[in-house]
């Protein structure tokens, strides 16, 4: 790890212990005061905003992947159909154009990643709706652009921009993790992903083209811009993997040139749900893992017992509690097994992880076990060994905001009961 990242994780780590070091409210007020007083005003792609937006509207499936993958979801009003995520379900689908509805739902701030019409901004402008346009990114420099813009614009120029960038970086490390984990070999797998069979391809300019590369396969469209590439241009390459979107592998089969390629008669096409290569937030990693398990299946062999033994070398059967791992059990950087992702998903769950579990313990992963460990006043070895793996399931675990589980449920039992009709004085049986 380099002395740059620790310096940020310890410097992270300790912001989020002053609230709790404080000990009073005033401590939390000032330190809030202090970091508002940063944020705001802030300025994205020129549009600078006032103040936090009290609700924010997405006209964007890539912002809206985005924002989830910063956790920023909650403050979401409204979205357009196109924002198919589950996490998004429960929101209501309005148009760009129906601004008055918008406004409605509490938004006070429009993420598009398209330019407006000149009519429908000024009616946006008239209606104290601020319009951020953020493009999708093309490239490593453009995706942390992308999401510092998506950050500041809902959270500041110093809360917003900071949790943009360490969110890019899970990103850059999740994937490297994986390319990381290619065998070495002397043998280049060839392949493309197919948007259509009209020469839609993922090039080499776009950031879907460089997810082939990440995978371990070498993209026949890689020195190719504007995403097209023609048919014999394909058959010249004739890669050995074809990747498309769902539906297209059929048409692949029956369509002149293509039928013809080795992919196609060798059963080597293989479907995907198209917004994994189109989404920017976690479906890019969902799609870098899928590419390079088909290329490379021993990827999807674990790399670790998906058992531990105790510390005296024999299984007690018993496991930590508020999980299914067994007491007893290390992980360390490369295991790769269902211990690894439960402990990936507590971690995301307690805010020490950004990006989509997968199973493997990579460096964001470490990283996210060492920023546990400093905010739990633990060793910060990075190695989750059998009190670290206790600490994290317990409910007394510090969460990277500084709260506990046990904190969290009084809260969300006091606000149940505040919120609950009150009980008849007049019944003797209530």
């Amino acid at each position: 790890m380099s002395i740059q990242k620790r310096i940020a994780a310890i410097a992270a780590s300790v912001l989020l212990l002053v609230p709790v070091l404080a000990g009073c409210d005033f401590g939390k007020n000032a330190a809030s005061a202090v970091a508002a007083a940063k944020d705001w005003p802030a300025t994205v792609n020129g549009v600078t905003i006032s103040s936090e937006p009290k609700g924010v509207a997405v006209v964007s499936a890539n912002l809206a992947d985005v924002v989830l993958s910063l956790g920023y979801e909650t403050q979401l009003k409204s979205k357009t159909e196109d924002c198919t995520q589950e996490a998004l379900s429960t929101l209501p689908n309005v148009p760009a154009d129906q601004v008055d509805k918008v406004k409605a739902e509490g938004a006070t701030l429009l993420l598009t990643d398209q330019k407006l019409s000149d009519s429908l901004q000024s009616s946006y402008q008239q209606a104290g709706i601020s319009v951020v346009v953020i493009p999708a990114a093309q490239n490593r420099s453009g995706l942390t652009t992308l999401y510092q813009a998506v950050g500041t614009a809902m959270r500041g120029a110093t809360t917003g921009a900071e949790k943009g960038k360490k969110a890019a970086e899970s990103v850059f490390i999740t994937i490297d993790d994986v390319t990381r984990m290619i065998p070495k070999s002397n043998v280049v797998k060839t392949g493309v992903y197919l948007f259509d069979t009209d020469g839609s391809v993922a090039t080499g300019d776009m950031m879907a083209g460089t997810l082939l590369d990440a995978a371990g396969i070498t993209n026949i469209a890689k020195d190719n811009t504007g995403g097209k590439l023609d048919l014999d241009a394909i058959k010249r390459s004739n890669p050995e993997y074809i990747f498309c979107p769902t539906g297209l592998k059929a048409k692949l089969a029956s369509t002149d040139g293509y039928k013809d390629l080795d992919a196609v008669k060798n059963n080597q096409v293989f479907e995907m749900d198209p917004n994994l290569m189109k989404l920017q937030g976690e479906g890019m990693l969902d799609a870098v893992t899928y590419m390079a398990g088909i290329a490379y299946p021993e990827l999807l062999k674990t790399t670790s017992s998906s058992t531990s033994s105790t510390a005296s070398g024999t299984s007690t059967g018993a496991t930590i509690p508020n999980s299914t791992i067994p007491a007893g059990t290390t992980l360390k950087a490369d295991d790769q097994n269902d211990n690894v992702l439960a402990m990936q998903n507590r971690l995301k769950d307690l805010g020490f992880m950004f990006m989509n579990p997968t199973g493997l313990y990579g460096d964001g992963t470490t990283q996210a076990v060492k920023d546990f460990q400093l905010q739990n006043g633990m060793d910060t070895t990075g190695i989750a060994d059998p009190d670290t793996l206790e600490k994290i399931f317990s409910k007394d675990a510090i969460h990277a905001d500084g709260s506990t589980d046990a904190e969290n449920s009084a809260s969300s039992d006091a606000s149940q009961a505040s919120s609950a009709p009150a009980d008849d004085a007049g019944d003797p049986n209530q």
